[in-house]
């Protein structure tokens, strides 16, 4: 069982992400969180996939291998929309959040996140795509949620478990877990390879 072998390991979820946190917990693995700040910007030209698995990487290598001792496994992932190629970052403000979430009603847009795994000796990195379709929203409704969620930490400006989850989102064609930001069933099977 992987939560056995995982004992073995001390285990650094390095994102402050709540939602992160509880999908770990869900999943059952003991782990501590350790964010690091790292500048969150990418190469231009690159594919939304690999700007996922660039920044996930990013904030593995703000851990130097000196300073990880041997049973350390730290894990770190990154989050981003993307609509018909245009990476759709976290909101600047509302003025911005609206205009994003404008963007995507009505149209499949979608989720990937790039996650990295990382020990003193070994790293490996991966991404998920997911589609999600959005209903048309109306001005009120992108405005209500904007005004009472305050989505501005969310890439897309949007979370998939709050209101909007509930009321605009369609249909989606992959991981719910991946739209939440981490996909808990591909990092398993991952995790299962990465620790043999």
């Amino acid at each position: 069982m992987l939560t056995d072998k995982l004992n073995n390991y001390n285990i650094i979820l390095a994102s402050g992400s709540p939602r992160r946190k509880q999908l770990m917990e869900e999943l059952g693995i003991k782990f501590r969180i350790e964010p690091r700040h790292v500048d969150e910007s990418f190469p231009e030209g690159i594919s939304p996939e690999e700007a996922s698995e660039y920044l996930s990487k990013l904030k593995a290598e703000a851990f130097s291998t000196e300073e990880l001792n041997n049973d350390d496994l730290l894990i770190t992932a990154d989050t981003i929309v993307t609509l018909e190629g245009e990476i759709l970052g976290k909101p600047r403000d509302r003025q911005n959040a609206v205009m994003i979430l404008e963007k995507l009603s009505g149209r499949i847009h979608q989720v990937i996140t790039g996650v990295t795994m990382k020990t003193k000796d070994r790293m490996h990195t991966f991404s998920v795509t997911t589609d999600v379709v959005f209903k048309k929203l109306s001005q009120a409704e992108i405005e209500y949620y904007i005004d009472t969620f305050q989505p501005f930490d969310k890439a897309g400006a949007y979370g998939i478990q709050e209101w909007i989850g509930h009321a605009a989102i369609e249909k989606i064609d992959g991981s719910y877990f991946n739209v939440m930001g981490l996909p808990t069933h591909r990092l398993y099977e991952e995790l299962q390879k990465f620790i043999k």
